[in-house]
């Protein structure tokens, strides 16, 4: 025993130990879920400047875990245009335009992130830009849909009857049910395009988990792990003897 401490009883070491080992492991899970997402991150850099594959050779079954960059022909359903009102580009009532593109050859419909088309500050919808109506060939990374919370409200589409149909939230099923059509598994984030009025800054959502959230978890799991050490010493420390 530690020259200065009285032992403990053995209920209160089995404790701490049990205390730290859960803590130290905790710690070390957050650590592994910071690097499995900068590995994300990293990936997802790489695919953004790597040469273009054919969509057809991932459309179906993408990598999981993985970007693919990608290349696909087709026609835009130009009338039939989804906002997103949610995103974090910036405060100003900006709005993520999505449309469904029919692939050369394919038997579903592939939804185009267009980029987002930022806002004036009021509740005005961005004026947008009329789409081509001729074959075209798109080039993007091939994303899962966005991710999102607590479906406020529920489906609100069907109650839509007008077009552009706005939305919350991007759920593919929902999108797939409006259409009356059967829809890829991802969508398409279309490469930047300095000509372009859409704003296509893609980044991966983490939501309120970004790797660096996770690693300050990490030293908050193993500084409670040496908490419990310490106070374990601390309440066993014997008192000196008082002089008379």
């Amino acid at each position: 025993m530690l020259v200065g401490f009285r032992r403990p009883p053995w209920w209160a070491i089995a404790l701490t130990v049990a205390a730290t080992v859960l803590f130290v492991r905790l710690g070390f899970w957050q650590l592994h879920r910071a690097e499995f997402k900068d590995d994300l991150l990293r990936r997802y850099a790489a695919a953004a400047v790597a040469a273009p594959q054919e969509f057809d050779l991932v459309a179906l079954q993408p990598p999981p875990d993985a970007y693919p960059r990608v290349q696909v022909r087709g026609r835009y359903l130009a009338n039939r245009t989804y906002l997103l009102d949610n995103p974090k580009h910036d405060d100003l009532g900006g709005v993520e335009v999505y449309v469904p593109f029919q692939p050369q050859g394919g038997d579903r419909l592939l939804l185009v992130d267009l980029g987002f088309l930022p806002g004036n500050g009021t509740a005005a919808t961005p004026q947008l830009p009329p789409l081509p109506q001729d074959e075209q060939s798109l080039r993007g990374l091939y994303l899962p849909p966005p991710g999102h919370g607590i479906e406020m409200g529920g489906n609100a589409l069907p109650r839509q009857t007008q077009w552009p149909k706005t939305t919350i939230y991007l759920d593919l099923d929902q999108v797939a049910g409006d259409l009356g059509d059967k829809l890829y598994p991802r969508v398409l984030a279309l490469d930047a395009d300095p000509s372009s009025i859409y704003v296509r800054v893609h980044a991966l959502d983490f939501g309120d988990m970004p790797p660096a959230r996770h690693r300050a978890y990490a030293f908050q799991w193993f500084s409670f792990a040496i908490a419990v050490v310490v106070i374990l010493l601390a309440l066993n420390r014997k008192r000196g003897s008082r002089r008379s």
